[in-house]
């Protein structure tokens, strides 16, 4: 008995249209795959024409400090934490040289007045990436946890702010927090990994 073909595509038309589907799922989800699953809530070439907020440097800020990429010494206390980002202008540009001034508290929130102590500058590379190994700072008397950094592009104003953690209890009650200085920092093999970009209106 005959069998009705009307409304059926042909034999050809019908491998092609089986044969494509596959790889129009295979596609979506490559797509879908690719899409970020979170924002980094740092400064990035998406915030072109936002600087960097600045904040007030505290009592605790000296000139003078030794130019060194890691502030970790014999003996000293607490979680360690690499801090890596980069410096660039609201163009979006790298700026090669610019200076990073840190400074912290210890592990138990206490700052060294005397030396320099969890203190140290140093300058970005050509590509204006910068690179601190440290340790996660206590916690100063009413303040949350962060870091102190001055940002310097060469031969331009000074930028002076301050870094936070995310997660942090304090960032509620600290009049000076704001969530658009927070790190991003993950657990790592032997420290925490953290990263900031800075953008400088330069």
């Amino acid at each position: 008995m005959a069998r009705n073909r009307a409304g059926w595509p042909g034999r050809r038309a019908f491998l092609r249209w089986s044969l494509a589907v596959p790889a129009v799922v295979v596609g979506a989800r490559r797509q879908a795959l690719a899409q970020p699953r979170t924002l980094s809530p740092t400064p990035s070439c998406v915030d072109k024409g936002t600087p960097t907020p600045s904040q007030t440097a505290g009592p605790f800020f000296k000139p003078q400090s030794p130019q060194r990429n890691s502030l970790l010494e014999p003996g000293m206390g607490g979680p360690r934490i690499v801090l890596t980002g980069s410096v660039m202008s609201t163009a979006c540009r790298p700026i090669p040289g610019a200076l990073l001034d840190f400074w912290q508290a210890d592990n138990r929130g206490g700052y060294d007045n005397t030396g320099f102590r969890l203190r140290g500058h140093q300058f970005a590379d050509e590509q204006g990436r910068y690179r601190l190994e440290t340790v996660v700072p206590g916690l100063y008397t009413g303040r949350t946890r962060h870091f102190h950094v001055r940002v310097q592009a060469p031969n331009q104003p000074i930028l002076t702010t301050q870094l936070y953690f995310p997660d942090e209890p304090g960032n509620r009650s600290d009049f000076i927090f704001r969530p658009e200085l927070v790190m991003t920092v993950r657990d790592g093999a032997g420290a925490k990994a953290g990263a900031f970009n800075f953008v400088l209106a330069a």
